[in-house]
């Protein structure tokens, strides 16, 4: 019999917790250890629609990369995140999530990103730590690429992400070393132009980092939250499908960005 804490075992040796930033909520924060496991739902955020999902597929357990539970003090019907929490536990889903140990983890959220985007010789930026295997990690990846021309660059990030649009600044040179940061990396910006990377793809950018990008000649492509950290759920997946070939694993076919372009 698979467990929820078998399977909270395994995420912890892809995406220890001491990689974590000390702020931050990870792991099984809903839900009953002993239970059994036979169908898994995987998803980038535990949203009511995929915490539907996850009923209607039976799972039993619900794999998230974000919390499904921050600053709350409480848990009733009073806010969208206390209702999200009853209806998992009122239905006996546990949730488990893998947050920014996951972001810096060999293989997670950056590594998907760079992959995503064609990077050759990925390495992470600045590491912080090695894991038990050797393997440095920390937030940041960067990587080579062709060089192409700022706004062919932009166009690039667009399709191969599958974005319905893309905030951009040009940088005003060729891009051929690119910085990535799935999800709200931009306060890394003048490290990224330190180090001399000539573009950086993250999200959630605020109006005057465009302009500081422009002055420090760095390509900067916001991209989506969504978008930028969602490529790691198939990776999420994928694993677990591996080590508990005898459960069902499923990615989430709601979960999309709730964000339109016009």
């Amino acid at each position: 019999m698979t467990t929820v804490q078998n399977v909270y075992d395994y995420i912890k040796t892809i995406a220890p917790e001491y990689m974590a930033e000390q702020w931050d909520h990870v792991g099984l924060l809903c839900g009953r250890s002993d239970r059994e496991v036979r169908r898994v739902l995987v998803a980038l955020d535990p949203f009511r629609a995929v915490c539907e999902e996850a009923r209607a597929l039976e799972c039993q357990l619900l794999l998230t990369h974000h919390a499904c539970l921050w600053e709350l003090k409480e848990v009733n019907d009073r806010t969208q995140q206390g209702r999200n929490l009853l209806y998992l536990i009122e239905n006996g889903i546990s949730a488990v999530n893998a947050h920014t140990n996951l972001d810096c983890a060999p293989g997670g959220v950056n590594d998907c990103l760079a992959t995503r985007l064609g990077l050759t010789e990925i390495e992470v930026i600045d590491p912080v730590g090695t894991d038990d295997q050797g393997r440095p990690y920390g937030l940041l990846r960067g990587g080579n690429l062709a060089p192409c021309a700022p706004e062919r660059f932009a166009a690039f990030v667009k399709q191969a992400l599958g974005c319905e649009g893309v905030r951009w600044a040009d940088g005003g040179r060729p891009v051929t070393r690119v910085a990535v940061g799935g999800g709200g990396c931009a306060g890394l910006l003048s490290r990224v132009a330190e180090l001399g990377y000539d573009a950086f793809v993250t999200a959630d950018v605020k109006y005057n980092t465009f302009n500081d990008a422009c002055d420090l000649g760095v390509t900067l492509v916001d991209a989506g939250h969504f978008e930028t950290e969602n490529p790691v759920c198939a990776y999420l997946a994928e694993k677990v499908r591996a080590a508990f070939p005898e459960i069902e694993v499923f990615l989430s076919k709601i979960h999309t960005d709730c964000i339109n372009f016009k």
